[in-house]
């Protein structure tokens, strides 16, 4: 049997942070944390370690979610523990290699007197298109005694704003009960956690979704934020053992499949009665970019939905021309209300009073902004040099600019500097109000191997303030959209301590909004789940329908018929008639759905829903819909997402690469690729980063399952060190292949 040895890195998902090869040259007396993973009773384990290893100390044992020992010794004793049997991998939580701190301009006010953080919050609150958390909550509730979990890169507990619905935690990269962000002498600092902790529970200047919860913090993500997956499977088994209600996991990584092991744990955590709340991830807007844990079945996966915002365009009124502004990430707000002539940067030197124009290149765009700045500028448009747009960004860490910046497409700066050649040219700044829809970055479904519909929910993601150490910050991310949903699930049990998850789960996406097209059509399901979260309609909803989105997964045979059972529960205490609208017909899809049927009051009927295909008559690939369920009593409708994969789909076949130094090994490499199809062989060619010749074919593994596959190779096996394009291909059962490529370093 394969030993399972996990390597793919957790992330915070807001930010992506390299992470440096530990180095494990140490002082004898320099103790380290490793967490390890066991076969067998971890409590045998226990006495074994303590009888045989005096000078290694258990700290912890973990039996509910994996089996598993966190331990602290020497960095030369604790080598000594890799040739126990019993052992199947050891996962270091030492902290990493300090890495640079880049602040974001003056909000992330971590040096801040009181005084100033209270101002900074008070500006935060006036400006427009940011939006605070408790704009959610529209009920009567507050959360008040649920215990809500944590995990993330712990939590800034001295915060004036989370200080008093602060309980407890524990830190599982030191392995002690401090759950404090990263600070400096540490490595490179963090505020995720606490940015998440106030969207959640924030009681103070700031009120987050359910401001009287509980909170129990859990670093689990050390510096950057970064993390291995049993620190984060640690984590969560903490937190079953501290009782609490509901678990927040704003983090995450690219592997799209539903048995990744913190997928699996999710599912364990959700079995034990505990709601598990997860980001769906920001590598949006491509379809199958979902990745674990938010993949897991039992996972209440969040997507990201934007706030309505009033967005600032460009209008050159002679030529009736408007120009779309992106603005850069630092930017301060594009607010003007007056015109201003325009001037190009690369002719001009005194741009006092005009707005700079100049064209992305090889300088950074911080330097082409400050320099601009320096030069008197108002603001700075950075025109394209290719046709798709990009979030630029002007954060360095280095002194701000304090104009806006924006980018604008290649084709309207071309169009300006057309212009400006022949007459003198002067901008309006005009506004647009734009409703919520899907956030871009918002990480699409479905999941492969199993085809489940994910996100199941949407909440907002986009310009979210919260708590940071020290201050106040508006960040965004599925990271920003997850906690307002454990916020709304920490209303619901105050307000139905007695619900179970199904119930839980089913009230919120019953009652969800769809989000539309700006052409009044549906988002696809697989966008948006079952749509936008209402947490005072999900409180008080008359129906829940338990497990409403609607998989029925692969269809390979020539006819196929595919059934699920619905159950429909009607919470109130008149009897409730409901009907199904007939569905759009389509060439090799039929339809059976259940003629009218009515739910006694306070009961729960199960109903099937059916679908026949014939496959040839159908295009190959991703199927999806809504069907439409009405109540007679109430003239009440909601929207079922369906989806189908006809034959095969353009899903991606493996992902998840990752080849790195063996923990507390100098000469042994271990390797880990996930696979969502049957595969014969898979194959990793080496390739120059620069020339793309061909260097060496690194691995080729026949022994393949559908799932993860991880193997050791010496270093004596894998050749020169260096920075390599490595090339992974896949050759499938059915005699294709697929190829993708990652950047490896090999020390």
């Amino acid at each position: 049997m394969r030993q399972y040895i996990c390597t793919l890195l957790i992330i915070t998902l807001f930010i992506m942070i390299p992470i440096p090869i530990l180095n494990y040259a140490h002082a004898e007396d320099d103790v380290q944390s490793v967490i390890i993973e066991v076969e067998g009773d971890p409590e045998e384990h226990k006495e074994y370690i303590e009888t045989y290893y005096p000078f290694i100390e258990v700290v912890a044992t973990y039996e509910l979610l994996f089996n598993g020992l966190a331990l602290q010794g020497s960095s030369k004793n604790l080598k000594k523990m890799e040739s126990l049997e019993f052992i199947k991998a050891i996962h270091s939580v030492q902290t990493y290699e300090a890495l640079p701190f880049s602040a974001t301009k003056d909000k992330n006010s971590q040096n801040q007197s009181t005084q100033t953080q209270i101002e900074t919050y008070q500006a935060l609150k006036e400006e427009e298109n940011l939006v605070m958390p408790s704009e959610l909550n529209d009920t009567e509730y507050t959360g008040k005694g649920v215990k809500v979990g944590i995990i993330d890169t712990g939590i800034d507990y001295e915060h004036p704003d989370l200080a008093d619905n602060y309980q407890s935690g524990y830190d599982l990269v030191d392995l002690d009960d401090d759950p404090m962000e990263t600070v400096a002498n540490q490595g490179m600092p963090t505020s995720h956690g606490s940015h998440v902790a106030g969207i959640i529970a924030a009681n103070g200047d700031l009120q987050g979704v359910a401001p009287n919860a509980e909170i129990y913090a859990y670093r689990a993500l050390g510096p950057g934020g970064a993390g291995t997956s049993v620190q984060v499977l640690a984590a969560m088994e903490q937190a079953v053992e501290d009782g609490v209600d509901v678990m927040n996991l704003s983090l995450g990584n690219t592997v799209n499949g539903p048995d990744y092991p913190t997928s699996v744990a999710v599912n364990r955590a959700v079995e034990l009665g505990i709601p598990v709340v997860i980001a769906n991830g920001n590598s949006g807007p491509n379809n199958w970019t979902v990745g674990a844990p938010a993949t897991a079945t039992k996972a209440f996966s969040v997507g990201a939905s934007t706030n309505t915002q009033k967005v600032p365009y460009l209008y050159e009124r002679f030529s009736d021309k408007p120009i779309a502004l992106q603005l850069m990430a630092g930017s301060v707000p594009w607010s003007f209300e007056k015109s201003f002539p325009i001037a190009d940067a690369t002719e001009e030197t005194n741009m006092h009073g005009k707005i700079a124009l100049v064209k992305r290149g090889e300088i950074p765009f911080y330097d082409l902004a400050k320099k601009a700045e320096q030069q008197g500028a108002e603001a700075v448009l950075i025109a394209n040099n290719e046709e798709e747009m990009i979030q630029g960004s002007i954060e360095t860490g280095e002194k701000p600019v304090e104009i806006p910046v924006a980018m604008i497409s290649q084709e309207d700066g071309e169009w300006l500097l057309e212009q400006m050649a022949n007459r003198a040219l002067y901008l309006d700044t005009s506004y647009q109000e734009i409703d919520p829809t899907i956030a871009p970055f918002s990480s699409r479904g479905p999941v492969t191997v199993n085809w489940d519909i994910k996100p199941d929910i949407l909440a907002p993601g986009t310009n979210i303030v919260s708590t940071v150490p020290g201050g106040y910050q508006p960040l965004q991310g599925t990271s920003m959209a997850a906690p307002h949903v454990t916020g709304v699930i920490a209303l619901i049990k105050e307000a139905h301590p007695d619900w179970s998850i199904e119930q839980i789960y089913g009230a919120i996406e019953t009652t969800a909004q769809p989000l539309m097209t700006e052409e009044g059509e549906l988002l696809d399901p697989i966008v948006q789940g079952m749509g936008a979260i209402q947490p005072k309609a999900s409180i008080e909803t008359d129906t829940i329908i338990h497990d409403a989105q609607l998989s029925f997964g692969k269809i390979q045979e020539y006819h196929e018929t595919k059934t699920i059972e619905v159950k429909i529960e009607n919470t109130t205490n008149e009897d409730q008639t409901y009907v199904f609208d007939v569905p759009h017909k389509q060439k090799g899809v039929i339809w059976d759905l259940p003629q009218s049927f009515t739910v006694k009051k306070q009961e729960t009927k199960t109903v099937p829903i059916e679908v026949t295909i014939t496959s040839p008559q159908v295009k190959k690939g991703l199927h999806q819909g809504w069907l439409t369920l009405n109540t007679e009593n109430t003239d009440v409708s909601y929207q079922l997402p369906y989806l189908f994969i006809n034959q095969t789909a353009d899903n991606p076949k493996a992902m998840g690469f990752e080849f790195a130094l063996k923990t507390f090994s100098e000469d042994s490499y271990m390797y880990q690729i996930y696979l969502t199809e049957p595969a014969e062989r898979i194959k990793v060619d080496l390739y120059d980063p620069q020339s793309l010749m061909f260097d060496r074919t690194l691995l080729t593994e026949e022994d393949l399952q559908v799932g993860m596959n991880e193997g050791e190779m010496k270093k004596t096996e894998i050749g020169r060190p260096g920075q390599y394009a490595a090339i992974i291909t896949v050759y499938l059962e059915d005699g294709s292949y697929e190829s993708y490529e990652v950047m490896l370093i090999i020390e």
